[in-house]
């Protein structure tokens, strides 16, 4: 794989030309992401009106780009990078052509560290819309050199989707660090972040702090009033109906027939009249319940909006949208962005950074992309509806979370948050997930089944190990005696549950499985299907059924 690769490095490097990135091929895509999209709205707002994700029309571009085809592109990736881009690339020329086993590891190792030495100057230059394209390829997906490429994969990573054409809060690493820098996102829940003084900052940073400051509040204001106006539509609905069938209920007792004989005369009620004069008592009872509730949730949804509006006012007021770079932000992103690298990798992964035909055993299908993690997504949805679901007032709210796609060799994606620790009934979590596993399907559910685990828990609260899904797994785990990280027992009992239970194939422990089918439970359509193949399912169905009528369920 080595021989005369070091050659090609020196070569590149000493080759003239300008820095030109292909920004033909990214036009192409964004095209493509405007005619696809169709919607101009933020990935940071929540959409409370969507249910599910809708299907990858397609997930790959037709026209494949041509920056890996640049012949600059290693000089254009390292060139302005300073000391940490020189140790990379001596680093990785004696790794390329060391024959010896043991220094060959030595040189690995070296290229962990100097790889991310390289990462944290580059980092802060993702917002700025002139970096060269081969600087993002190389924190997107790892690429510092494209003859390190197979051909064949070469050619799907040109086709790869540069654009966020779904529109789904599923980043790439480069479009993350975006993000952080212009502050319409948060930092990722560490240590608190230590504030610089107003008085100490220039007039640049001073403004640059408070459209940060603003921005971020736009987004939790924004979900706080979908959530109102969510819940003020089914207040809404629900008067409509309690009113039609109140209106249905005086039309019918206010008819009466003519008594025979008596031509001026009519009859009195008849039995079933008599009958609805409660059911009317009761009907105006849950009309002014309605009222109460509605009144008290049209307040929320006016202090909500008026919030908004005045936050978007003094956004507008200085200069709407436009891009800041809060480097300070960005730093601190970037060591959690690292160590979310490393999680996805574990301690006796493989930790190399860049990419290379001789660690990318992936299909493509198989590789992380935006597209194919949607797909796998969309594929847990259908099995685990209520997977994204947030209850806030009785409402479920489906919000799905932030979701960083690491170019790593990891097989495992983790949840690094259930949600914003400041805005708990409208905030995204953070999921994390590798893009170069072994099995990507693994790797997302072993994400979005922490999510499951950690969400739950943080509605239990102090009741974690008694209530809902983790009080009754707990209690499962004690009665069984399990040794060990709870959670990491709930992750695979998940991964059997979606990729076995759900076939009919049964691995689970009844217990588990009861567990999972009350607070996990599949479609309708599937319970159905489900309980033809087995008497086991058919016994779960039945006990729905007897929940539901004892209201229960």
């Amino acid at each position: 794989m080595s021989d005369g690769l070091d050659p090609d490095i020196a070569a590149l490097l000493t080759q003239s030309g300008n820095n030109a990135s292909d920004d033909a091929g990214a036009a192409k895509n964004s095209k493509v992401s405007k005619s696809r999209s169709g919607s101009n709205k933020s990935v940071h707002e929540v959409d409370l009106s969507r249910t599910e994700f809708e299907p990858i029309e397609k997930f790959v571009n037709d026209t494949p780009s041509q920056v890996y085809n640049d012949t600059n592109y290693y000089k254009t990736t390292l060139t302005g990078e300073n000391q940490s881009a020189q140790r990379v690339h001596q680093v990785l020329s004696k790794y390329l052509t060391c024959q010896d086993p043991k220094d060959r590891a030595v040189y690995r190792q070296q290229i962990v560290t100097a790889y991310w030495e390289l990462l944290r100057g580059m980092v802060g230059k993702m917002a700025n819309p002139a970096t060269p394209m081969p600087k993002k390829m190389l924190v997107r997906f790892g690429v510092l050199l494209p003859s390190l490429f197979k051909q064949e994969t070469k050619d799907y990573f040109s086709k790869i989707f540069f654009e966020n054409i779904e529109n789904e809060p599923i980043l790439y690493v480069d479009e993350w660090f975006k993000e952080i820098a212009s502050g319409r996102m948060g930092n990722s829940a560490t240590d608190e972040k230590k504030q610089t003084k107003t008085a100490n900052m220039t007039p640049e940073q001073a403004a640059t702090a408070e459209q940060s400051r603003l921005m971020q509040l736009q987004s939790k204001n924004s979900g706080k009033l979908q959530s109102a106006e969510n819940v003020l539509g089914i207040k809404e609905n629900e008067r409509r109906m309690l009113e039609v069938e109140l209106k249905r209920a005086i039309e019918d007792l206010c008819e009466h027939n003519l008594v025979l004989g008596l031509a001026n005369h009519t009859a009195g009620y008849t039995d079933v009249q008599r009958k609805l004069i409660p059911s009317i008592t009761d009907l105006l009872h849950r009309l002014s319940k309605n009222d109460k509730e509605y009144s008290k949730v049209l307040e929320e949804f006016k202090e909500a909006k008026t919030t908004y509006d005045n936050v978007q006012d003094k956004i507008n007021v200085n200069g709407g949208n436009v891009v800041s770079n809060d480097t300070e932000a960005v730093k601190i992103e970037f060591e959690t962005v690292r160590q979310m690298a490393k999680m996805t990798v574990g301690r006796r992964g493989n930790q190399f950074p860049i990419f290379t035909r001789e660690f990318y055993h992936c299909t493509e299908r198989g590789t992380g992309t935006r597209e194919n993690v949607i797909d796998v997504l969309r594929w847990i949805e259908s099995l685990d509806p209520g997977v994204f679901h947030r209850i806030h007032k009785n409402v479920p709210n489906r919000i799905v979370p932030y979701v960083l796609l690491v170019p790593t060799y990891g097989d495992r994606g983790f949840c690094w948050e259930p949600f914003d620790r400041y805005n708990r009934v409208t905030s995204r979590g953070r999921i994390v997930v590798p893009m170069y596993p072994k099995d990507l399907k693994i790797a997302v559910l072993t994400a979005v089944a922490d999510l499951r685990w950690q969400v739950a828990k943080e509605k239990a609260s102090y009741y974690w190990m008694e209530e809902g899904l983790t009080g009754q797994y707990y209690q499962h785990a004690e009665q069984m005696k399990l040794k060990g990280d709870l959670k990491e027992f709930f992750i695979e009992d998940y991964i059997l549950w979606m990729t076995k239970e759900s076939t009919g194939v049964q691995r689970l422990d009844k217990d588990v499985r009861g567990i999972f089918w009350r607070n996990m439970p599949f479609p309708k359509e599937l319970k159905e299907e489900l309980r033809k193949r087995s008497l086991v399912y058919d016994e779960l169905c039945k006990k729905d059924a007897n929940r539901e009528m004892s209201d229960g369920y």
